[in-house]
């Protein structure tokens, strides 16, 4: 059995230590596990940061279990193999087992010390030769705190029970999914929480093709996660559309409740307008994507028409060298969101000075009204011209008016004024 042999002029000083894995394990590679867990223990006991263990660890793994490789030069790792023994096959399934396990044994327990696309591998092997099962939850666990630096190559474990129907280990990812997604804010952030959220819409998109896969799963699996994990439904309206066009037997009941799962408001112009024109959506789900596309558009318009009016109405007569500067930079979501309600406010308050100046017209229209019924029937108005004295040009003997108005009738009035006219001198001159 060939043994590791460590170099003399290398220490250990702890976080200081930089070199790679490859460095320890060339052609002659550590054959005996146990000796290599032991110079694993031994390095971990001079303080090599969990990185390094970890990485030291998966070269291992890759060297002697080719199935743990990324696939590239995985045939010229090493002569030899457990496919490379004489022994029988369930000797060779009872090794693989013995391996996996010990290797989860001894993976440092620091997070990101080993990648989740090595440990979803690992899992795969894990399932397939039937680990114990705490070896099982141990590295679901360790999956779970990474998932959102998981690829969907390596996220696209088969499954090796007899009980499953699908050809994809979907029980398995919901686990997952589910107990990343109830992590607390100080595990998990936000952009990871996106990132798994995309990762799971490009999942179902794959698995929507299995004939096995059941409208349960489906619903469980693109619902496990909120509102705001998703910036936008794109990836889950062509999960959805893949899974009806593979399931043509899909009731309309069902097919409401998975279209229930989109937001319309989510959607892009691409996939709104695919979603217009898709006839396997129910009827409703259709009208909804068009009533969000209006509104967005009317919402579009208004905010450009608002923005149109601030900007005329505060152009400085310096525009030109205004325009001259480099653009500003883009407004965030959140400013955004600001302006819009501040123009709403402000559209809020021209609504309701328009009420305002309709309600002070109609009380000056109404008070204009009253005033002419009443002059109608006044009288001064009509005889004012008509009862001034010509004694002095310009004067009207109020006295007289006011006694006037306040004994006569009109027939007097008549029968006064045609008394008191007096000829033309044209007609004396004439008799």
């Amino acid at each position: 059995m060939k043994k590791l042999a460590l170099p003399e002029p290398i220490n250990f000083p702890g976080k200081s230590t930089h070199f790679s894995a490859e460095c320890w394990f060339d052609d002659t590679c550590i054959l005996d596990m146990d000796y290599f867990v032991k110079t694993l223990s031994g390095i971990k006991a001079k303080g090599v940061r969990p990185e390094l263990i970890g990485s030291i660890i998966t070269h291992y793994a890759s060297k002697w279990l080719p199935d743990l490789s990324t696939g590239e030069g995985s045939e010229v790792l090493s002569p030899k193999n457990f496919e490379d023994s004489p022994e029988s096959v369930t000797a060779l399934w009872m090794k693989k087992r013995f391996f996996v396990e010990t290797l989860v044994g001894i993976l440092p327990p620091e997070k990101d010390s080993i990648p989740c696309n090595f440990l979803l591998r690992l899992l795969r092997i894990a399932n397939m030769v039937s680990v114990e099962p705490s070896y099982r939850a141990e590295l679901e666990k360790r999956i779970s705190w990474q998932l959102d630096q998981a690829t969907l190559k390596e996220l696209m474990i088969p499954s090796f029970s007899h009980t499953c129907g699908t050809l994809l280990d979907v029980e398995l990812v919901l686990r997952l999914v589910k107990r990343f997604v109830n992590f607390d804010e100080a595990v998990r952030s936000g952009t990871a929480l996106i990132k798994v959220a995309k990762l799971v819409d490009n999942y179902l998109a794959e698995a929507a093709v299995d004939a096995n896969f059941t409208l349960s799963e489906f619903i469980a699996l693109a619902g496990a996660f909120p509102e705001h994990a998703r910036a936008t439904d794109d990836g889950l309206y062509r999960a959805i559309d893949t899974y009806l066009k593979a399931h043509p037997g899909v009731t309309k009941q069902e097919r409401k409740s998975l279209c229930r799962l989109i937001d319309s408001r989510k959607l892009s112009p691409e996939a709104s307008l695919h979603a217009a024109q898709n006839e396997r959506l129910p009827v409703r789900a259709v009208i909804q994507v068009l009533l969000s596309e209006q509104t967005k558009l009317n919402n579009n318009k208004q905010q450009i028409d608002w923005s149109g009016s601030f900007i005329s109405g505060t152009r400085s007569p310096n525009a030109g060298i205004i325009n001259d500067q480099p653009p500003a930079r883009c407004m965030s979501k959140r400013e955004m969101n600001v302006q819009q309600m501040e123009i709403k406010r402000l559209k809020e308050d021209v609504l309701r000075l328009q009420s305002q100046c309709m309600t002070m017209q109609a009380q000056i229209e109404k008070l204009l009204e009253k005033k002419r019924g009443s002059s109608f029937f006044s009288w001064k108005k009509i005889i004012v011209p008509s009862l001034v004295k010509h004694d002095k040009i310009g004067e009207v003997d109020r006295e007289t008016d006011v006694g006037f108005i306040g004994r006569q009738t009109p027939v007097d009035m008549k029968t006064r004024l045609v008394r008191g006219r007096t000829p033309n001198k044209w007609r004396k001159s004439l008799s």
